[in-house]
């Protein structure tokens, strides 16, 4: 942790609105998680400003803005092209809906600090005069690493029920613990996260999913109660057994959560370049934000299946939980309001999870479909934490990569042989049948018995009549 304000780099138009502010004569400083990013010394994405200034003249000295909270006194100030939130000093009360405040009065910068939600981000910073301002003992919670409420916890939580969410996102991000009377008042908080948006729960589970410790994020939710209220399908996954002999780890849950443990190390800082040498070069280090997103809420609830598919008889089977799963998985991601995309890739990853301990069985069309699937290096993810967090046993998962090194390196996959208008040119009608020939026409030219459009011309000539 560092104290020296004078390597505090704020962007210059973040410097030049508050430089303004005070020219004309307002208290301005930067706010929140900015000022606790640096005192950690980690890099910080938003530079919020707080002022004495009202929402009106903070409008009259600026000639870009535009209000996107002036109720709450927030005003968007646009400076070399970046937005900036600048926030009048305000005090707030009688929370109706367990989130928003009914009234609001503007303050003092005193008074703001009190309203604000954990002490690590409440501290102010005015990078003109080189001032940190500290009410609350930020900076000893910062040392200490620990995430404590500003004030009486359990008001603060009964005011805005997100900062439930919030609390266990800082932990898990910032490797901190939650202080005692936080933390209790959590727990006797907890069964009201439900009066939080779906959006906003889903906003603070996917930062959570993509921290450096999910798995400890999940357990403080289960811990404090909240994993029923806004995952009870993930918490269905405890006590369920498991054959030892594939998952000597225990059960559903305990392997979850060691493949979460698994992935978040590594995701590193969320970027696929750091996925380690099992991608090295590959698509995998070319995937997107929203791919590692998909990653993390498939290993989450890549299982999801097995508590309503679990039958004994020889040993402890989950039949067809793949496909349960994946269903599951959707209407736990709907619910959530997650986007379509997000939808459909989990889908995917959840149902064909098991698909790829078969590939050495697979004929070679199969095989070089799947490799050619744009999701691949998802599901190849997927299959090493499945199989590293039970069993161990990597050699399918060795075959794979060596069959996807050589499809990597193959050419461009062709375009398919033959199309519908060419087997309407042979005569044939359209109907069901056309798939299964052009299937079998991709099938045989991606094992190379097929070389030209002219082989497979000639081929279902002599294979298929027309009708």
């Amino acid at each position: 942790m560092t104290n020296d304000f004078s390597t505090f780099a704020c962007p210059p138009a973040a410097l030049e609105i508050i430089r303004t502010l005070q020219a004309a004569g307002h208290q301005a400083v930067l706010a929140g998680g900015c000022v606790r990013d640096f005192l950690l010394g980690r890099p910080s994405q938003d530079y919020d400003i707080a002022t004495s200034a009202h929402p009106e003249q903070v409008e009259q000295l600026f000639p870009k803005t535009y209000a996107i909270g002036k109720a709450f006194g927030i005003i968007a100030v646009l400076a070399d092209e970046q937005v900036y939130e600048v926030a009048t000093f305000r005090c707030e009360s009688d929370y109706q809906d367990g989130r928003h405040p009914k009234t609001i009065a503007f303050a003092s910068l005193e008074e703001d600090v009190q309203r604000r939600d954990f002490s690590i981000n409440a501290m102010l910073f005015d990078p003109i005069s080189g001032t940190l301002h500290d009410y609350v003992g930020g900076q000893q919670d910062l040392q200490q690493r620990i995430i404590r409420t500003v004030g009486d916890a359990k008001q603060r939580f009964q005011e805005d029920k997100l900062r439930l969410l919030r609390a266990v996102r800082f932990a898990v991000e910032l490797g901190f613990s939650i202080e005692a009377e936080t933390w209790t008042a959590m727990v006797a908080e907890s069964p009201n996260i439900t009066c939080v948006s779906q959006e906003r729960i889903a906003a603070e589970l996917n930062r959570i999913m993509l921290s450096p410790a999910p798995d400890r994020g999940l357990k403080l939710l289960d811990s404090c109660g909240m994993l029923r209220c806004i995952l009870p399908e993930v918490c269905d996954l405890q006590g369920v057994p498991q054959p030892p002999e594939y998952h000597p780890e225990g059960d559903v849950w305990e392997h979850t959560l060691i493949m979460l443990a698994g992935f978040a190390s590594q995701t590193g800082k969320v970027s696929f370049a750091t996925a380690g040498p099992r991608f090295r070069d590959g698509r995998l280090a070319r995937a997107s934000r929203a791919e590692w997103l998909a990653l993390a809420w498939a290993v989450l609830l890549h299982d999801l299946g097995k508590p309503g598919t679990f039958s004994q008889s020889d040993r402890i089977r989950f039949y067809n939980h793949d496909q349960v799963g994946a269903e599951m998985a959707v209407t736990v991601l709907r619910r959530l309001r997650q986007s379509s995309e997000l939808c459909e890739t989990v889908r995917e990853l959840v149902r064909r999870h098991m698909t790829l301990a078969n590939f050495p069985k697979m004929r070679l069309a199969t095989q070089r479909r799947l490799l050619q699937d744009p999701l691949f290096p998802l599901h190849l993810e997927l299959h090493y934490l499945d199989c590293w967090s039970s069993h161990g046993l990597l050699d399918v998962h060795r075959a794979l990569l060596q069959a996807w090194e050589k499809e990597e390196n193959r050419p461009v996959p062709p375009q398919p042989l033959l199309t519908g208008a060419d087997l309407i040119a042979l005569g044939y009608r359209p109907g069901p049948l056309f798939r299964t020939i052009l299937d079998t026409v991709q099938d045989a030219n991606l094992e190379g018995v097929l070389q030209s459009k002219a082989d497979a011309l000639e081929w279902v000539k002599e294979h298929y009549q027309p009708a």
